[in-house]
């Protein structure tokens, strides 16, 4: 079976890709479904986009890397496209855009973006014996039985990284990379949950407040939640991404630093009160209780000097952890690493040592941050890629 382009996975940069390669598309997955994490993502909503997307909000070895294709295609574009098809959206915080109904919309849309391109869809699929003949790409395809040897003009890696195995994630990217001496950057979990050893945080499971998570310099504002493991909620995840193993993470427990003076003035008016008291007024209860040793909170809060007063939020403010790791592939939303961009042209994301091999999405060294930056990624490499084929193709 011959074909211009075979495009390894049926997630969101693969369907943007087919739906802009030309005629004569083939996707393979050996998924029951296209855009499993699509369909999963956001509650099932799917942020897929942010608002404010830029070059600022993803992570690289090179960070000039996807200026490229996140300028010539922006979120701007992919919003209209979900107009285009009359799918109700909204901003639900700090530009995080949300299907209204379903993440099903998303998958529809692509795949009738497809179907319009002429591309088509091989589900169940397992593909091996990938090779170069020194004009095509030659493989096999396992499907319902029967191996089918395909012959590609061009080879579009998009089957991501190895965040949520569960779905099927694998390395098979970063395999045919190197099959072909492209470089990789050593991978590892993002956007994922850190864990403390001896069930520290266990006590304050289910606890969550506005914190301020900083590591490796890197600071954000969002929620933070207690697990039975550790520490979750959208700051830590984003924290995650720039943390490495032995580094030290810090909690800011008073991201609007207000606490101070909120204390000052209880102490005029509720100063009978036991500090532990008025402090859960502001900080969690259980948070409080759990701190109050550390941080030797007794006494009403009449009794607090300034100094003692300011002792306690400069160390709220400056809570040091030291996270004994992270909850790995198994639950981090991306993969950090990735198929080295030195080896690839931002402009077309082709290979440029082997002409016709395309890597896009996840699978390359550029991860974004929390918040619909990853899908914008997905959409604007996909379509870099997929715009370089068709241009190719016409020739």
């Amino acid at each position: 079976m011959k074909v211009n382009t075979l495009i390894i996975g049926a997630g969101a940069a693969g369907m943007m890709c087919a739906a802009h390669a030309g005629p004569d598309t083939l996707v393979v997955d050996h998924a029951k479904a296209p855009g499993e994490k699509i369909r999963i993502s956001g509650g099932g909503r799917c942020n897929f986009t942010n608002l404010h997307a830029s070059p600022a909000n993803f992570i690289s070895q090179n960070k000039h890397f996807c200026k490229s294709a996140l300028k010539r295609y922006t979120q701007w574009d992919f919003i209209a496209l979900v107009d285009q098809y009359r799918i109700a959206w909204h901003e639900k915080t700090l530009g995080q855009l949300f299907c209204d109904d379903t993440a099903k919309d998303i998958v529809a849309m692509l795949r009738a973006e497809m179907d319009k391109a002429g591309a088509k869809l091989w589900l169940h699929t397992t593909i091996s014996n990938i090779r170069h003949d020194g004009t095509n790409f030659r493989t096999e395809l396992s499907r319902d039985g029967r191996l089918t040897e395909v012959i590609a003009t061009n080879l579009v890696v998009a089957s991501g990284g190895k965040s949520i195995p569960k779905m099927g994630a694998t390395g098979l990217a970063y395999q045919i990379a190197e099959q072909f001496d492209l470089p990789i950057i050593e991978t590892r979990p993002g956007l994922v949950p850190f864990t403390f050893g001896e069930d520290r945080f266990k006590p304050l499971a289910g606890v969550a407040l506005p914190a301020r998570v900083s590591a490796n310099d890197t600071s954000f504002d969002e929620a933070i939640l207690f697990t039975h493991r550790g520490l979750s909620g959208p700051a830590v995840l984003q924290a995650s991404s720039y943390w490495n193993e032995g580094n030290e993470i810090t909690v800011n427990l008073d991201p609007k630093s207000d606490l101070l003076e909120l204390l000052k003035s209880a102490r005029k008016t509720q100063g009978k009160k036991a500090l532990t008291t008025v402090m859960s007024q502001h900080i969690p209860g259980r948070l409080v209780e759990f701190l109050a040793d550390d941080l030797l909170l007794s006494g009403n809060i009449a009794d607090q000097s300034d100094t003692r007063l300011s002792e306690i939020t400069d160390q709220l403010s400056q809570w040091h952890l030291k996270p004994s790791g992270t909850e790995g592939y198994r639950t981090a939303e991306v993969t950090l690493g990735g198929v080295d961009t030195d080896a690839l042209s931002s402009k077309t994301m082709g290979a440029r040592s082997v002409r016709g091999l395309y890597f896009i999405g996840e699978a390359v060294d550029v991860t974004g941050w929390l918040g619909g930056y990853n899908f914008q990624w997905a959409w604007s490499s996909g379509w870099a890629a997929g715009q370089a084929i068709k241009a190719t193709t016409n020739e």
